[in-house]
């Protein structure tokens, strides 16, 4: 299994409806990569410690077979489709990969 969790900061200024559009977009355009297992998106859960960062403003969260059906998803047309859509609302963007097993070859 190999998890790919983004974190995205987005623009000040981004209307609601835009941040609706990139949550709901993370599932329905990256969905459609036929390597995605199984994909999650949301808005910082409201659970305040010290050790929670909770700064960023969507995440997204896209499990796989391995790391081949990652690399397949990094160059996906639908995986571009969603990055040229929404990339102007964004000023930073953060990745944690992980995966489970002996480490991949």
């Amino acid at each position: 299994m190999f998890v790919h969790c983004v974190y995205f900061w987005l623009n000040d200024g981004v209307s609601d409806e835009q941040r609706r559009a990139l949550l709901n977009d993370c599932e329905d355009i990256l969905s459609e990569i036929p390597t995605v297992r199984h994909i999650w998106s949301g808005m910082p859960a409201d659970r305040p410690r010290d050790v929670v960062d909770s700064s960023y403003d969507v995440g997204l969260c896209v499990v796989f077979d391995d790391v081949k059906g990652h690399d397949v998803y990094q160059t996906h047309p639908k995986h571009d489709e969603f990055i040229k859509r929404h990339k102007l609302h964004w000023k930073r963007v953060q990745i944690y990969d992980h995966h489970r097993g002996a480490p991949p070859l």
